[in-house]
């Protein structure tokens, strides 16, 4: 028994933390007891020296003054105080407006509405549950299918996952040693390009069964003028002038422009959309410009420019993500405060979920690093590392497994779980393959966003479930008796968005370019002329000088000049 453990101790390891998780124990608790039960093992067996738990304390240390983690608390309180104050609610109810006219336009609304949350607020659960409040009643009393409006919900809610300012980025820069804001730059483009997917499904459902998706009836469009027009002509033309101005802006702005610069930028951008506001507020009042016009604008540009304040400023290199957060958090306090949102009451709540998310972030955090450590000390990464790279196919074969790998496991584990768990063993991994840790984050995220979506342990089902009707009950607006939402309808509404999902992932895979596009190109210093002279050296002691801290030294001068 002994020789066996002495052989396979890591993959003893690994499997009596499955053991832990499969009898129902918290996920933070079974990693910190496997670790230490394992590590008291291999210390009792001379596996491991007694000195390795020393190092514990000083890990634990180290997670605290991690400043990256702080940007956690930060965009969850963010989030949380936008979906309290009212912001999705006049978000949805103004788009669903503007595109209510045209087959599926809830559902687009919703999309894209769960799109400029994610942009906002990053948290699922605010997300889900928002809009399952919101547009739920709505699309059901329209005659939407149950099983398109479940979907629909709960797959834009998931978008906070993949689109910036997102948790789990957060937690897999951290995990993999990368920057947050590479992260997030990496994957900016397939979160909208993914939201895209979602459309397109929505379109086909669409032309395939209109009677899923029907328009909205007439009298449900409140927003209109008084002669019964929609006003869509003057929201077209402010719309061309916006694209137009934005062309124009981004033609005046140089390639490379320095930080002080860019926070000229920043505070022109921001004193320009307070002369939009000004301009269109004053066009309204002259009759020139329609209500629909008004309401978009006046809704959309208050998120828009915390989207700007938080994402712009990480991207352009002004704040770094927990400065980013701190703003965020900051401006919407402002927005809640302008709305006459704010109170004690709603101040309370979201302090107190945030305290909540992130001490479950921390507490699983530190039992990772326990497990961690135990691993290490039985050369589990070398088990790992030799498992994975015997893979037929390279670097295709790797990632296939992986991602096979990662799908499965979302079935149990949520994104917390899985980066803290997974994430360490497979990132060394992947870099010694000579995949870049950046993409290799992004692609990760995607397919851990399907952790939301699987039946039957999906969150993002459960959030829409604990919102949506459980009974048959009467609308309160048409009087009819509406039939309720059952947990079936919900999870086969999951499935075509969990198969987008996988589509998504193949597609990182198969155009790298979609991650990699959204990152700036690295100046690389050109080695090929750098000159090593061998001098003798002035200082005997000197004669032992490892050989290579001289060409380190001479690289370093190199690129100084």
């Amino acid at each position: 028994m002994i020789e066996f453990l002495n052989a396979y101790m890591a993959p003893v390891m690994f499997a009596g933390l499955i053991v832990f998780l499969l009898m129902g124990f918290s996920v933070a608790f079974s990693l910190g007891a496997c670790g230490l039960m394992f590590g008291f093992i291999g210390i009792e067996l001379g596996m491991l020296p007694a000195s390795l738990m020393q190092a514990l304390p000083l890990r634990i240390f180290g997670i605290m003054q991690n400043d990256t983690l702080l940007a956690i608390p930060f965009f969850t309180f963010m989030g949380l105080i936008l979906e309290r104050s009212g912001m999705a609610e006049d978000l949805l109810e103004t788009i669903g407006q503007l595109f209510g006219p045209i087959r599926g336009g809830l559902a687009y609304a919703v999309i894209l509405v769960g799109a400029m949350l994610a942009a906002t607020t990053g948290v699922v659960a605010a997300s889900v549950i928002a809009m399952g409040l919101i547009a739920l009643p709505i699309m059901l009393r329209t005659g939407y299918d149950r099983r398109v409006a479940s979907g629909v919900i709960a797959a834009s809610g998931t978008l906070a996952q993949i689109i910036p300012p997102s948790l789990v980025l957060i937690i897999l820069a951290d995990q993999l040693g990368k920057s947050v804001g590479d992260l997030y730059k990496g994957a900016f483009i397939p979160g909208f390009v993914l939201t895209g997917l979602y459309i397109l499904f929505v379109l086909g459902v669409s032309l395939w069964r209109p009677a899923y998706v029907p328009a909205l009836p007439k009298e449900a469009r409140t927003i209109r003028e008084d002669n019964g027009s929609p006003g869509l002509r003057s929201l077209g033309v402010l719309f061309v002038l916006c694209v137009v101005c934005g062309v124009v802006f981004a033609q005046r702005q140089p390639d490379s422009t320095p930080t002080d610069e860019l926070i000229v930028v920043s505070m022109s951008l921001g004193v320009g959309l307070a002369f939009v506001l000004a301009v269109v507020n004053k066009l309204f009042k002259l009759g020139l410009l329609s209500r629909i016009a008004e309401r978009v604008t006046f809704v959309l540009i208050p998120p828009l420019a915390l989207i700007f304040l938080v994402l712009g400023t990480i991207f352009l290199g002004v704040a770094t993500p927990t400065e980013g957060g701190a703003m965020g958090a900051v401006g919407a306090l402002i927005m809640a405060i302008a709305r006459k949102r704010l109170d004690m009451h709603l101040m309370r709540q979201a302090m107190d979920t945030t305290m909540k998310l992130s001490c479950f972030v921390v507490f699983i955090l530190l039992g990772s690093t326990v497990f961690s450590l135990s691993f290490q000390g039985v050369d589990g990464p070398k088990w790992v590392e030799h498992l994975l790279t015997s893979l037929p196919g390279g670097q295709l074969g790797f990632l296939i497994v992986v991602n096979i790998l990662i799908f499965l496991l979302a079935f149990f584990l949520d994104f917390f779980e899985l980066s803290f768990i997974v994430i360490p063993l497979i990132g060394p991994v992947a870099e010694k393959l000579g995949i870049d840790l950046v993409w290799f984050g992004v692609l990760l995220a995607v397919n851990m966003q399907t952790s939301f979506m699987h039946p039957p342990f999906g969150f993002a089902l459960f959030y829409l479930r604990s919102v949506a009707p459980v009974d048959d009950y009467k609308d309160r607006l048409t009087g009819k008796l509406t039939a309720k939402v059952t947990t079936g309808q919900i999870y086969w509404g999951a499935v075509p968005f969990v198969l987008i999902q996988i589509l998504m992932v193949g597609l990182i895979i198969a155009f790298p370019n979609l991650v990699s596009g959204g990152l700036g190109k690295k100046e690389e210093m050109d080695t090929s002329n750098v000159k090593i002279e061998s001098r003798a050296p002035a200082d005997p002691a000197a004669k032992d000088e490892d050989p290579m801290e001289s060409v380190r030294r001479a690289l370093q001068q190199e690129q100084k000049k």
